[in-house]
């Protein structure tokens, strides 16, 4: 089998699995028994001063018959005292010392609370740390979590104030609440950060109640934004991961995080640049198990690859992520309805008369039998068709030969910039 083994700047692993920080990894009853299962690390639920947490928390988003589609909180950073999780963090990695555990650290932005924390956490024997600018409720009304890594010159400065005495890598976990998530990355290299890790929930509001016109989740009556995970945030997250890693001024390893449910995800997510991911919400779902079926799947993906380690993914797919400018305006794809396959619910019809271009044609055969066919030359190739067919094998979308070179639009504005400055030369001969 091939080697599931990682190395996410300096922070050893024996595979890319790590629980997030969160409610999985808040004892380490927890975080013990998770690594008896096959996690290969764990980040530690956010340390700092103990708060107090609400006792209704937590809501789902339900979607097409899926539980948990999407899942929101209002949870905030660890309730216990530091020196339980410390004690707890101590034992857990005697007793596992190939495992990479890592302490996430919230606390306000001053240079001697940073100092303090860091110096208690890796006297304990942690692999490294992960500093949480994210959390984008209750903690960030207080001055942390996304309070700062909203400001790119606070997560410099903070993290810079953690490299000053951080004898152990530093991760900085950055908030998706931001127009451009690059612009904090580099901001954090620039402060020292050995890895970036992202994306923490998104500001959410899971629901109303119909019937009570209550929030929810609501406390006696009262609700607040939460943060939001799960499967629904999956593609927000693989795209910020992959902006970061085609971003010359980031430059650092990368742990993958958001909506990540089976091994299928944890590959994308790697062929997207990152080196390792985190997991939380799919654990609360369903438990520690599933790691069991996401090493298994990842093994035999590897193997029907060819692919001797898994840092052989790591960023494969990333060259292929550019801008709108640079895709072929010349490409050419059609859709094809395979009748054998089709089982005539026209929801392709509908698709493509109500919300796209409407060259689908509702035909009858020589048999007398009603069929779909494409007028493919008025065909965009959109996709749509085939994203709303339920049936396996009844559309495919083909490529054509257009017969042109490739196009972008950037080359494009070059030769009509070019056209139009010699255009103008010669008026002026």
């Amino acid at each position: 089998m091939a080697d599931l083994s990682i190395d996410l700047a300096g922070i050893r692993s024996p595979n890319p699995f790590w629980l997030a920080s969160a409610p999985p990894t808040n004892t380490g009853y927890q975080v013990q028994r998770a690594f008896e299962a096959g996690w290969g690390g764990a980040v530690w639920k956010t340390l700092g001063d103990p708060i107090i947490n609400t006792s209704s928390r937590f809501a789902a988003v339900n979607f097409n018959g899926q539980r948990v589609a999407g899942f929101n909180n209002i949870e905030l950073i660890t309730d216990r005292p530091l020196d339980v999780n410390l004690k707890e963090i101590c034992e857990t990695k005697k007793r596992f010392p190939d495992h990479a555990v890592i302490a996430s650290l919230m606390v306000v932005p001053e240079r001697e609370k940073w100092h303090e924390i860091v110096k208690r956490v890796e006297d304990v024997g942690v692999d490294g740390l992960e500093l949480n600018f994210g959390c984008p409720h209750g903690m960030a009304e207080r001055g942390m979590g996304a309070a700062s890594g909203q400001q790119p010159d606070l997560v410099e400065m903070q993290t810079y104030w953690v490299k000053e005495v951080a004898k152990t890598p530093v991760i900085v976990k950055l908030t998706p609440n931001i127009t451009d998530i690059t612009v904090v990355a580099r901001h954090a290299v620039k402060g020292g950060a050995d890895a970036v890790s992202m994306i923490n929930t998104i500001n959410s509001l899971a629901g109303v109640d119909i019937h009570t016109w209550n929030t929810i989740p609501h406390v006696g009556g009262m609700g607040a934004h939460g943060g939001y995970c799960g499967p629904a945030v999956k593609p927000i997250a693989l795209n910020m991961v992959a902006e970061c890693a085609r971003h010359p001024q980031v430059g650092v390893p990368i742990s993958g995080i958001g909506g990540i449910s089976t091994w299928q995800d944890v590959v994308e997510f790697m062929l997207m640049g990152a080196t390792g991911i985190q997991v939380c919400t799919a654990v609360m779902h369903h438990g520690f198990r599933i790691v069991e079926e996401m090493i298994d799947g990842l093994n035999n993906y590897l193997d029907e690859k060819g692919l001797a380690s898994v840092t052989e993914l790591i960023g494969r797919s990333v060259p292929r992520y550019s801008n709108w400018g640079d895709l072929d305006l010349n490409y050419k794809v059609v859709a094809r309805i395979n009748e054998e396959n089709c089982i005539n619910c026209n929801k392709c019809h509908i698709a493509c008369e109500d919300a796209s271009h409407q060259c689908i044609d509702m035909l009858t055969n020589a048999e007398g039998k009603a069929v779909l066919r494409v007028r493919e030359e008025d065909c965009v190739g959109c996709n749509l068709c085939s994203i709303v067919c339920p049936a396996d094998g009844a559309i495919d979308m083909i490529a054509l030969d257009s017969g042109l070179a490739p196009l972008t639009w950037n080359e494009r504005q070059r030769i009509v910039a070019q056209l139009n400055e010699a255009y103008t030369e010669a008026e002026v001969l």
